[in-house]
């Protein structure tokens, strides 16, 4: 992981997340809310789950001994107490919440350094375990969790006839000139 390669997928994050919550915006609360089998359940229940988990690692990211100042913000979210709390009833709730998070989250990368991506990040997971690794890799985890749960939203959706279109990173990589 390298700033550049965070800043990246920071941007595709945002990108895929305005994707997807614009092509659910055109499903019936119902139908969004209705359990499909997924592992969290239903398009709303996954969408929900990335914004937890992404909010669970970014107060982790906030401890971090840098003190990164775009997450100073993280305050003011409060820390989710299971990967399936609801933070919002609907997707109209959700939106802003995930707005909020994609911005803070390209704020943050921005800080970022080969020295910050090479250092250690200690954190207790979810059942207080402790742990620490090394911050550039558990990165790549967080962006890729998010990925993985991106794609199955995006199934989701195209099981309730909504398509989302290109979903490749490789479209935000510019060509070569």
């Amino acid at each position: 992981m390298t700033p550049h390669s965070a800043a990246l997928l920071a941007r595709y994050n945002r990108w895929m997340n305005e994707r997807l919550f614009e092509a659910a915006g055109k499903l019936a609360e119902a139908e969004l809310a209705a359990d499909k089998g997924a592992f969290f359940g239903s398009t709303l229940g996954t969408l929900n789950h990335i914004a937890v988990a992404d909010t669970i690692w970014l107060h982790r990211f906030a401890a971090h001994p840098a003190r990164f100042a775009a997450l100073r913000e993280m305050a003011e979210f409060p820390r989710p107490s299971s990967l399936r709390q609801a933070l919002a009833p609907d997707l109209a709730g959700l939106l802003p919440y995930r707005q909020r998070l994609d911005g803070l989250i390209t704020r943050w990368v921005a800080e970022l350094t080969p020295a910050h991506l090479a250092s250690s990040l200690a954190y207790a997971n979810m059942a207080g375990v402790s742990s620490s690794r090394n911050f550039g890799d558990v990165l790549q985890h967080f962006f890729n969790h998010q990925t993985h749960h991106r794609g199955q939203v995006s199934t989701l959706l195209f099981q309730s006839g909504v398509d989302v279109g290109v979903t490749d990173l490789l479209t935000l990589i510019p060509g070569d000139a």
